[in-house]
């Protein structure tokens, strides 16, 4: 009997809203889960596979940023985009009371809530991203236009 290919919650919730996308799978053994060495482990273009970041804003509000890799999040720019005074990055250990997902797992996908999200501008220009699929070894390759109808973000540039 064939193994059932594992699905993740964020997964589920594309199947749910038929969106199309390709799932892929990398060893985490060796505790290399940051976005370039997943990039590196896919073989894929670090400017294709983003990360997904969380503030919170002045106002106690949370904000998910989603990014290219091996970029780094500009908090001005974050902040203005969220239509805050400012956002600091939430504590790693918040991250699973806020998200529902560990550090190396949080994808834009099936959060707790569904909390205002900027991708990158950069998204726009692509035909396909990679983001985390909701698990550590996990990651979602889908249209943005796909990832905008179920998460609803918004583009702006957030990046340094």
């Amino acid at each position: 009997m064939a193994k059932k290919q594992q699905k993740t919650n964020a997964m589920r919730i594309l199947d749910a809203r038929k969106v199309e996308y390709n799932m892929y799978t990398y060893e985490a053994d060796d505790n290399h889960i940051d976005g370039i060495s997943v990039a590196h482990k896919l073989n894929q273009d670090e400017n294709r596979v983003f990360k997904t970041l969380v503030a919170q804003g002045a106002s106690k509000n949370f904000y998910v940023f989603v990014i290219p890799v091996a970029e780094s999040l500009d908090m001005k720019k974050a902040a203005k985009s969220a239509g805050e005074k400012n956002v600091e990055m939430i504590h790693v250990k918040d991250i699973n009371k806020v998200t529902g997902y560990i550090r190396g797992g949080c994808s834009p996908v099936g959060m707790k809530k569904l909390y205002p999200t900027i991708l990158h501008e950069s998204g726009k220009n692509l035909e396909k991203i990679i983001v985390s699929g909701g698990k550590i070894g996990f990651q979602i390759e889908l249209n943005p236009e796909d990832l905008q109808k179920t998460i609803n973000f918004k583009y702006a540039d957030i990046i340094k």
